[in-house]
Order: C-alpha cells, then sequence, then structure tokens
C-alpha cells in the first residue's frame, strides 16, 4: 500500500515563503524602533545618539535589503567605544588643549540594541503563536 500527498510541495513552498515573509515584518520593524529611537532621543543612557552638532544623530541608517541599523558617519566608532587623544593638543573646535588621553565611549548603539532585545524576542514570539 502507498500512499500520496498531492500538493506537498507547493504547501512547503508556500509555508517557507510565508515565515520568511514574517520574520522579515519583524526584523524591519524592529530595526526601524531602533533608528527612531537612536534620532529622537539625545540620551545615550536611553539608547539615543549623543548630540553634538547632530551630525552623528542624523546619520543613523537602515538598510531593509541586508537588515542592518547603524551610522554612516566615520567617527560613530570612536563616540561608542572611546578613543585615545594628545595631551596638549590645541583642537580649534572647543578653543582648549586636550587634557585627558583617553575619552571613554557612550556605549549608544549597544545600549539601543540591549533595550530592543526583549521587545525583538516577544515579537518572535508572538508571530510564532499565530
Amino acid at each position: 500500500m502507498k500512499l500520496t500527498w498531492d500538493g506537498a510541495k507547493e504547501l512547503e513552498k508556500e509555508l517557507q515563503r510565508k515565515s520568511e515573509t514574517d520574520f522579515k515584518k519583524i526584523v524591519g520593524k524592529n530595526l526601524l524602533e531602533m533608528r527612531d529611537r537612536a534620532v529622537k532621543s539625545r540620551n545615550p543612557r536611553a539608547g539615543g545618539t549623543p548630540v553634538d552638532s547632530s551630525e552623528l544623530r542624523l546619520s543613523a541608517s537602515v538598510d531593509l535589503s541586508k537588515d542592518l541599523m547603524g551610522y554612516t558617519k566615520n567617527y560613530a566608532p570612536h563616540v561608542e567605544f572611546g578613543h585615545r587623544q594628545q595631551v596638549g593638543r590645541y583642537v580649534h573646535a572647543i578653543r582648549r588643549r586636550l587634557v585627558k588621553p583617553y575619552v571613554p565611549g557612550q556605549y549608544f548603539l549597544r545600549t539601543n540594541f540591549n533595550m530592543q532585545k526583549p521587545i525583538y524576542k516577544k515579537d518572535l514570539e508572538e508571530a510564532i503563536k499565530e
């Protein structure tokens, strides 16, 4: 005796497509929430972007085709992780000489990511239940 299920391959492909579509929607929603938090808040402890001239904050961007959220300014990693500087060097922008040998990082992107993790997990759990 042999049993066959007509349409099983088509059903399998459709379920795979639906699950990928749902997952992409969740990822996109969470990336956009992170970007919005980065742009709206100026408090790094609340996941916002630190502001001096607003260039870094305005450079926050999302690429949904690659599932990426980040900053386009080349100095973003130095603000995130900290950087060394030459003590005694005169900086025209601040009209002062540098005093500290190291500027600690503000970890604004990491904070934003850590704030989004439970939201992302909840969204995934809700999508699985549907």
